[in-house]
């Protein structure tokens, strides 16, 4: 985790210009904060298939009651084709026998009271479940919390949890096994040590304040308590519980505790409606009651997901971060020698990204306010560096390494287009934007000395899906460099 608690200072691989590999990057701002294990788990998991009724379901018997006509009618407005009538549990595991995982249908069990049955396949078996609906709740299943709006989601965040007791149990005992020490390492004091601080030094100046007008003796004695530790931004006097509750969060969240996916797609973890910490439920009982509500209003974009940014920024397929600092950088950066490889101080970029979370889009970044060009080159690799998922995702990753190793230049730019169409739309825009302020920047190597390939080197840990152990980036620069030199046909193609 990082060094420098103030700007979260650590070497983040970054790759020197040699074409070896990826030496460390001077004053890196911070490494990446997140642990991309649980998503890339969850991406692994079965998709929900629903099996669909090839049959004519019989009619209620004609001596039926109302109660059973409407309960079967129901049943079809409720579940469509994939419900399948009476069925019994012999016939219903025939059913799933030769499906593939995932695989699911509803149906009524002979000796059902009040209820349907969900039967579904996972690791190759087959699997039963009461299932029940009510209106204004939605779909549930008995003994359980959670509410679905339809069957097919409940199916999707089962098959998540499912293959996460599977194959995730080592990193949910770590998770388990952590202690309250965790509390100054994680993403949360990363991210927000500085505003911390800030609204530190406003309580300190309202309890001088109050000290003033206190009593005389009382004052005297306040004087020979020694002063706490300066360990925690926070001082050590304050206390306020934090109020979590269970969320159900939109778009992808990681817990600010442990660092770690919030799984699932209802109720993956819980959230401080006074301040807004997200953590996994297990993790919220370490956290200490430093609960500070005026935290919320500067939370700010660093660290949030790039489609959730996106979508609160629906005039603009960049967001905000990223198209101002590359304003700046192209309006007094470009001759800039060593852009992007020589760093900004960090304090100036820890500040820079405080008044982006303040002031948003209205933050003053003209020469007058930031001299240091590289503050703000600095500040859009630390944007970039903090996103959860990266421009180039996990999923795509793959693509566009094996057309990185492929020889014939015209075949990898086909290739390289092919694997662009992968990447969500945000992502997709974002990369796009990127890669041709990086050809611009390119363009001026005889002043600023940062051709195609040197800018590769410095943004490859950035931009790309890499394991955080991997030091050797030889392939990730070369992909990375055909794509900046290529960008225009390749997203052409694309």
């Amino acid at each position: 985790m990082p060094r420098n608690t103030e700007a979260g200072a650590g070497n983040a691989s970054t790759g020197g210009f040699g074409g070896v590999g990826a030496a460390p990057e001077p004053s890196s701002p911070v490494q990446k904060v997140w642990k991309p294990e649980l998503y890339k788990l969850q991406l692994e998991a079965p998709a929900p298939c629903p099996l669909r009724c090839q049959r004519t379901l019989p009619l209620p018997p004609a001596k039926s009651t109302a109660e059973a006509v409407e309960a079967n009618n129901l049943a079809g407005r409720l579940y469509g084709s994939e419900y399948h009538g009476l069925m019994g549990h012999l016939e219903a595991e025939q059913l799933l026998a030769n499906a593939r995982d995932g695989s699911y249908f509803v149906r009524r069990s002979p000796q059902s009271d009040g209820y349907y049955t969900l039967s579904l396949r996972f690791n190759k078996r087959p699997k039963h479940y009461k299932l029940l609906y009510k209106p204004g709740v939605g779909h549930y299943l008995r003994g359980q919390d959670k509410r679905f709006d339809t069957v097919h989601d409940m199916v999707a965040d089962g098959l998540i949890n499912f293959h996460m007791q599977l194959h995730a149990s080592p990193i949910i005992q770590q998770i388990n096994q952590q202690t309250k020490n965790c509390y100054q390492q994680s993403p949360y004091m990363t991210l927000n040590g500085r505003k911390l601080r800030a609204l530190s030094n406003e309580l300190g100046k309202a309890a001088a304040k109050e000290s003033k007008e206190s009593p005389a003796e009382e004052k005297e004695q306040k004087q020979e308590e020694p002063p706490p530790p300066a360990v925690d931004p926070m001082p050590l006097v304050y206390e306020k519980p934090h109020y979590f509750k269970v969320h159900t969060f939109k778009g992808l969240n990681w817990c600010e505790f442990c660092a770690n996916f919030l799984w699932g797609f209802t109720a993956q973890g819980v959230k401080c409606e006074a301040c807004g910490f997200v953590a996994h439920s297990k993790c919220s009982e370490l956290v200490p009651p430093k609960c500070v509500p005026d935290l919320k209003r500067i939370r700010g974009v660093f660290g949030t997901d790039l489609t959730t940014m996106v979508q609160l920024e629906p005039h603009h397929q960049i967001p905000f971060v990223v198209r101002r600092c590359v304003e700046e950088v192209e309006a007094r950066g470009m001759l800039q020698e060593g852009i992007y490889r020589v760093s900004g101080f960090a304090d100036e970029i820890e500040a820079l990204k405080l008044a982006l979370d303040r002031e948003g889009e209205k933050t003053d970044m003209s020469e007058t306010a930031y001299g240091n060009v590289n503050v703000i080159a600095g500040t859009l690799k630390l944007y970039l560096r903090l996103l959860p998922v990266p421009l180039i995702t996990f999923q795509a990753y793959p693509s566009f390494m094996a057309a990185g190793r492929t020889g014939k230049q015209t075949e990898q730019r086909q290739l390289m287009a092919e694997a662009v169409r992968r990447l969500p739309p945000a992502h997709h825009s974002c990369l796009q934007y990127m890669l041709e302020h990086l050809k611009r920047v390119a363009s001026h190597y005889a002043v600023n000395k940062m051709n195609e390939h040197n800018l590769a080197t410095v943004f490859a840990p950035t931009l790309i899906a890499t394991p955080q152990h991997m030091t050797n980036l030889t392939e990730e620069i070369f992909m990375l460099s055909s794509l900046i030199t290529h960008c225009k046909t390749i997203f052409t193609t694309s």
